[in-house]
């Protein structure tokens, strides 16, 4: 887990902040009217949370205050469970500033702190549960994530204890059935994406059966995604493709779709697999 070893928050892009400006520019692109209402004296409000969670997305909480000139002091650090307990809610933070600003970055903030917090506890969540049913591989999060909100998302993934697999097109190839078919097989996409990534980019197939995970073995891929297998289906062919492979070829075996909470146990099978 990243938290182990640092702060999550060092990992941001030098660009992170210009998002959050972009954030205020959508709320308010022109005159804060119930801003000249409430006026600017100051005003201290404090952040509660009201259900169990992990905290996630502090430092976007603390720049959205900032760029609206307030300051934020927290009584939780990012990563730690949030939990109300019988009391029904519990401080998180408070906020401190001229009271037009502290409702200008209110709900901004809110939404960023409950979106980033919710990915993360569904991550810790997940995390858990596999490792309770015996899982020692990967766990990685997806692409699959909201336009524009992508950086929040990965981040939550972090925080909450789970590989963020790529964050995007540029950060490894995957070739998907749509790839291969365009370019007419496996073979001949992966040697396509290997000869524009060089060696230092991964290159990742999705395959529907071992075929087609031996064809992009035998090509030179070096993560093989099993997709839409069931519980079973997956660890015969897992089992399967490592044995016929064992001291050949070095790959990972990546199972994705159709997994929940409720089958994961179903689908555990330690060794290379993602």
């Amino acid at each position: 887990m990243a938290l182990q070893h640092g702060n999550p928050a060092d990992l941001l892009p030098v660009h992170w902040k210009s998002q959050i400006t972009a954030w205020f520019a959508e709320d308010t692109p022109s005159f804060d009217y119930g801003g000249f209402v409430v006026g600017d004296s100051e005003r201290t409000a404090t952040l509660y949370g009201k259900s169990k969670g992990v905290l996630a997305g502090v430092p976007f909480f603390d720049e959205i205050f900032a760029q609206a000139g307030c300051t934020v002091k927290w009584h939780l650090q990012e990563g730690t469970l949030v939990d109300p307990g019988d009391k029904g809610k519990i401080a998180v933070a408070i906020v401190t500033g001229p009271v037009r600003k502290l409702l200008l970055g209110e709900r901004v903030a809110l939404n960023t702190l409950s979106r980033c917090s919710g990915v993360a506890t569904k991550s810790r969540a997940m995390e858990e549960l596999v490792r309770k049913a015996g899982y020692t591989g990967i766990l990685a999060g997806t692409r699959k994530t909201t336009p524009g909100f992508r950086l929040v998302e990965k981040y939550g993934m972090i925080v909450g204890g789970v590989d963020g697999h790529r964050h995007d097109l540029s950060s490894m190839t995957m070739l998907k059935d749509n790839h291969i078919w365009a370019r007419g097989s496996i073979t001949e996409a992966v040697k396509a994406a290997k000869a524009a990534g060089g060696f230092a980019l991964k290159v990742e197939v999705e395959v529907d059966s071992e075929e087609g995970a031996d064809e992009a073995i035998a090509a030179g891929a070096d993560i093989v995604m099993l997709d839409n297998f069931d519980g079973d289906g997956l660890k015969i062919a897992a089992r399967s493709i490592k044995q016929r492979w064992a001291g050949k070829r070095e790959f990972l075996l990546e199972c994705s779709g159709g997994l929940t909470p409720d089958n994961v146990g179903t689908y555990i099978n330690n060794g290379k697999l993602i």
